[in-house]
């Protein structure tokens, strides 16, 4: 298995589909860089050779932010939209949908699938006692 940008691709898989793997790098950007390498898009990740991985290593980590820089921005960004209190830092704060969905029926598993509805947590009228 190699390892680009501390992640360890998979073997059986086209190059193309394992890039994917790494966060930061879609379909599209995956078939850039591996063009960019030199490399045919229908190659398996186990047929590489030392030198064409070493291209795709030093491609990745030079031209694109992946893995960690790219989650330390990303959670830097939220960070800073927490902190001057914007409508979208609220929401992450709350840990609500952030980009616009409706919440009365939807988004059940972000608010712990809690009904609030009139007879939800009452007794039934028999059971008084």
């Amino acid at each position: 298995m190699p390892r680009l940008a501390g992640v360890n691709i998979p073997n059986e898989k086209r190059i193309v589909i394992s890039l994917t793997y790494i966060l930061g790098i879609g379909s599209a950007t995956a078939e850039k860089i591996v063009k960019k390498a030199n490399i045919g898009l229908n190659v398996r990740t186990k047929d590489l050779s030392e030198d064409e991985t070493n291209r795709l290593r030093t491609i990745v980590e030079k031209e694109y932010q992946v893995e960690g820089n790219l989650r330390r921005e990303i959670f830097a960004n939220i960070k800073r939209l927490k902190e001057i209190k914007s409508y979208r830092g609220i929401r992450h704060t709350r840990n609500l949908p952030v980009r616009g969905q409706h919440t009365k029926t939807n988004s059940r598993t972000v608010r712990g699938n809690v009904r609030r509805t009139m007879g939800s947590g009452r007794k039934d009228i028999g059971q008084k006692t």
